[in-house]
């Protein structure tokens, strides 16, 4: 700036009233510092500018993994979201390991975000409680939060429960859960408030809803979370003399691979085995038959994370907010 103020012979004040089109300087002035700065290829450097004014209008999103359709598929919208806020975003990967958390969201404190969303999945409570950042940190996922942070989630237990009440409704007696966990029995069962232990107790509430007695050898837990490793467990399942008339996923992922086990076996969907997933995945309408899903309303996810994180950024040091997203259950092919 100072070499194109001494070309133009003004001061370098007005040359940034220049480039950053402020009024009151002449048609004269304008014209010769603007030749100056083609004469010379000066360029404004942004991230100077942004570090000055406190900002680099840039967003951190730690996920688990990109292998994960559902969460490419956040990803791209909080992408588009951010645009539209004139804010770029940045994209890591934790493993869904505490370590992989905690080691993204100390590469995040130094590549000076603006903010930080983080989903936690390996955190335990008291580690996310002990957590210090200088900028916003937004948690999304199913685990207990500390009620410092604000917060968004899915309603879990109601997706899951309108899912299997729907197989029950349409006749199903044997609806096995893959991807489940034997949660709220007393008995020392694992992961209670983790997506798999939210989405198995919608299933236990739809069987006490209707009166019908859940056979937990039906919890078929060897299918989370690939849908390798779904197609393996029901043909397993299967192989073991293991009855069921309808499944119910716990990710669209597992059940694209229960379609394929059934098939295997030569079982009709949903003539003989009825399949519900859970995300809504855009992949799932082109399935065959095309998959019933419980849709987790990803755009709303979005959308108020999105806003949340632009009012922090803009200095709303407000109470915590938190908020749920609304599930709604679509029926398509596989369990019409």
């Amino acid at each position: 700036m100072s070499d194109v103020a001494r070309l133009a012979g003004v001061s370098t004040m007005t040359v940034s009233n220049v480039l950053n089109d402020r009024p009151r300087v002449g048609d004269e002035t304008r014209s010769r510092v603007l030749t100056a700065v083609d004469e010379l290829g000066y360029e404004v450097n942004l991230t100077a500018r942004r570090l000055r004014a406190g900002r680099v209008d840039t967003v951190a999103l730690i996920v688990p993994s990109f292998d994960h359709a559902y969460f490419a598929e956040l990803a791209a919208g909080f992408a588009t979201e951010f645009a539209r806020h004139g804010r770029h975003l940045v994209v890591t990967q934790s493993g869904a390991s505490r370590e992989g958390e905690l080691s993204a969201l100390s590469q995040a404190r130094l590549g000076l975000y603006d903010g930080v969303i983080l989903s936690a999945v390996g955190l335990a409570y008291e580690e996310v409680d002990a957590l210090r950042s200088a900028q916003p940190l937004l948690l999304l996922g199913e685990q207990p939060v500390p009620p410092r942070f604000d917060h968004v989630c899915i309603a879990n237990s109601e997706g899951a429960r309108l899912a299997v009440r729907h197989l029950l409704d349409r006749g199903a007696r044997r609806v096995a859960v893959a991807g489940g966990v034997a949660v709220g029995r007393g008995d020392g069962a694992p992961e209670p408030d983790s997506m798999a232990g939210l989405r198995t107790q919608g299933w236990y509430s739809a069987h006490e809803e209707t009166g019908v007695v859940p056979d937990e050898r039906l919890l078929l837990g060897g299918a989370r979370y690939a849908a390798a490793d779904a197609r393996r467990a029901v043909a397993g399942a299967l192989a073991d003399g293991l009855v069921f008339d309808a499944v119910f996923a716990i990710t669209d992922e597992i059940a694209h691979g229960i379609l394929a086990a059934l098939h295997d076996a030569g079982l009709r969907v949903p003539q003989d085995v009825a399949v519900v997933g859970f995300d809504d995945l855009r992949m799932s309408e082109f399935a065959t038959p095309a998959l019933s899903s419980v849709n987790v309303s990803r755009d709303w996810i979005v959308r108020h994370a999105v806003s949340v994180i632009e009012r922090r950024i803009s200095g709303d040091d407000g109470e915590p907010v938190r908020l749920t997203a609304p599930v709604g259950l679509v029926v398509r092919g596989s369990s019409a």
